[in-house]
């Protein structure tokens, strides 16, 4: 295959730190030229070093010059602030980015590689919950494909290979649950975020692990697949599956489900889109199901969890509702991993920027924008 020159957007979080370890295991098919990181300059130092890039992005300004110092001698281009972000993804050897920056952030440097008709592996789900119209017809636009490597856009993705011409009936997203399955509200007006931090299966960074428990997260891939896979609300099902090895399925018209397995690793969706269309060999774990004699299945409780089911309201409200959603969660969890606002709080902070932030029926890129800046003013507001 040819030889995939990656942008990581992202590269010191916990999916950029594995997608170096798959590029690291097949050098012969993935060359980085571009690594960028927010605040973790050491790390993006260390990773510098070792992949040699031709390009590293510091975003924080005041970190520069200590990343400057530590590069320039091997011949490494710096660069920082956020504009950078935009401008890297549009180097000309570059010919896939992933992205997996955290949040809204993801969404102007993605914008900006579909443009420049570079092919996405996406790890960043809020660039289609807060755009998902405007991407997506920009992708077809650009032709340039788009990637999903959350785990289970992964497994619905790889359920469809060979099926593309075959109508869905339905998907089906699986969620663990998180470390507050089955609990009511009573127990979660006091719950800590160390508690909220302890995820049962998968080990992720503090947001989309608070999002997990709060089935944020689930509802954020609700409305990701509703773009990917250009379905509809009633298309769309979640269930919960507290073992984490089944990661999605799709019903067909037929009646028949096809599911994709596996243990609960990240690297295995990552390696998939960045080296789609082969699987390449690997030496992770594999799975004994002697060690997993019962896998279970539940329905997820809407009225504790609400979060969930506010998704599925703004994929029927449409417009900038699904905008609102992710820059109101975002102030939320980060209020709450600074002990400023409960677990249920939360909910109440979206809820309320649903009602009185200004809707849009049919927004543009710069009606995104503000809708952003306009949320993200009141959640602090309520906080």
């Amino acid at each position: 295959m040819q030889k995939r020159h990656l942008a990581i957007l992202g590269s010191t979080g916990s999916i950029g730190t594995q997608t170096l370890e798959v590029v690291e295991a097949n050098p012969d098919i993935f060359e980085v030229e571009v690594l960028t990181a927010q605040n973790n300059a050491d790390l993006l130092i260390e990773q510098a070093a070792k992949f040699r890039p031709n390009v590293v992005v510091i975003s924080n300004e005041d970190l520069y010059d200590k990343v400057f110092a530590a590069l320039d001698p091997l011949d490494i281009k710096v660069y920082t602030g956020e504009k950078s972000l935009v401008s890297v993804v549009e180097m000309e050897s570059v010919n896939m980015v992933l992205t997996a920056l955290v949040g809204y952030a993801g969404l102007i440097p993605t914008v900006s590689a579909i443009k420049a008709g570079k092919h996405i592996a996406l790890a960043n789900k809020e660039t289609l919950v807060v755009a998902g119209e405007l991407v997506t017809e920009l992708a077809q636009k650009n032709k340039v494909d788009i990637l999903p490597v959350d785990s289970e856009h992964s497994a619905i993705f790889q359920c469809l290979v060979g099926e593309f011409h075959n109508p869905i009936e339905k998907i089906i997203l699986t969620a663990s649950g998180g470390p507050f399955r089955g609990k009511d509200r009573d127990f979660l007006k006091t719950v800590t975020k160390a508690q909220a931090l302890k995820h049962p299966n998968w080990s992720m960074g503090a947001k989309i692990t608070i999002d997990s428990a709060s089935l944020m997260n689930k509802g954020l891939e609700v409305i990701e697949a509703k773009w990917l896979f250009g379905l509809t609300p009633d298309q769309i099902e979640v269930v919960v599956h507290p073992q984490s090895i089944i990661h999605s399925m799709v019903q067909f018209e037929d009646g028949s489900m096809k599911a994709q397995m596996g243990l609960p690793d990240m690297r295995v969706p990552i390696q998939f889109a960045i080296g789609y269309p082969n699987r390449l060999k690997s030496n992770f774990p594999r799975m004994d199901f002697a060690q997993f004699p019962s896998l279970t299945f539940e329905k997820p409780d809407y009225e504790t969890f609400r979060n969930l089911g506010f998704a599925f309201e703004a994929l029927e409200v449409g417009g900038n509702m699904a905008c609102i959603i992710n820059a109101a969660n975002e102030i939320a969890v980060a209020a709450f991993l600074r002990d400023e606002i409960g677990f249920l709080e939360m909910s109440d902070l979206i809820e309320n920027c649903m009602k009185k932030v200004n809707f849009v029926h049919t927004p543009t890129l710069e009606d995104y924008i503000e809708t952003d800046k306009e949320t993200r003013r009141l959640a602090l507001e309520f906080v």
